[in-house]
C-alpha cells in the first residue's frame, strides 16, 4: 500500500510543479531541459518505489499515476468549472495591437517572445494583431485585423 501512496504524493507534487512553472516554459523545452526532465523521471521513480524493483511495484506506481491522470481528465470533462483549476486557462496578452504588460508580467513572457511567435506565424507587426492569446498549453494564437473569409479552391472569384 506504500507505493500507491507515494505515487499519489509524487503525482500531486508534479502537478503543482507544472502549474507553478508556467505555460510558456513547458511549451518549449531546450535540449538540456529535456535531459533534466528525464533525470527527474528517474528520481521520481526512485522516490516512488524505493528499493522495490519488482514488476508489481512498477505496475502499482504507473497504475496509480494513470488513475490520477484519468480522474483529472474525467473531472475536467464532467465538471467544466474544474477545468480552469485542473488544466489552466488561456490568457490574452495582446489586444488591438497593444501588449498587455500586466498579463505578460504575470505569465513571465517578454514582448520579444510574443514578437518571435508572431513572426513565426507570418505576422510582421503587432499592430496587425487584434488578439494574441497564450493558450493553456503554452502556445500562442493570433487573430489578425485582416481576417477575411478564405475562398474555396473550386470556386472562382465572385462577381456580384
Amino acid at each position: 500500500m506504500e507505493i500507491p501512496l507515494r505515487a499519489t504524493a509524487i503525482f500531486f507534487f508534479l502537478w503543482i510543479l507544472t502549474r507553478g512553472v508556467g505555460k510558456r516554459e513547458l511549451a518549449e523545452l531546450s535540449a538540456f531541459e529535456l535531459l533534466l526532465l528525464v533525470t527527474v523521471g528517474d528520481l521520481v521513480q526512485q522516490g516512488v518505489t524505493q528499493e522495490d524493483y519488482s514488476v508489481t511495484g512498477a505496475v502499482l506506481a504507473v497504475g496509480t499515476i494513470a488513475f490520477w491522470v484519468l480522474l483529472f481528465s474525467y473531472a475536467s470533462f464532467k465538471f467544466p468549472r474544474s477545468r480552469k483549476l485542473l488544466e489552466g486557462q488561456a490568457v490574452v496578452v495582446v489586444r488591438d495591437g497593444a501588449p498587455l504588460n500586466e498579463m505578460l508580467r504575470l505569465e513571465r513572457i517578454t514582448i520579444e517572445e510574443v514578437l518571435t511567435e508572431a513572426r513565426q506565424q507570418g505576422i510582421s507587426n503587432l499592430r496587425d494583431v487584434q488578439l494574441a492569446v497564450l493558450e493553456a498549453d503554452g502556445k500562442f494564437s493570433f487573430i489578425t485585423r485582416e481576417a477575411r473569409p478564405t475562398q474555396r479552391q473550386d470556386e472562382g472569384p465572385r462577381i456580384d
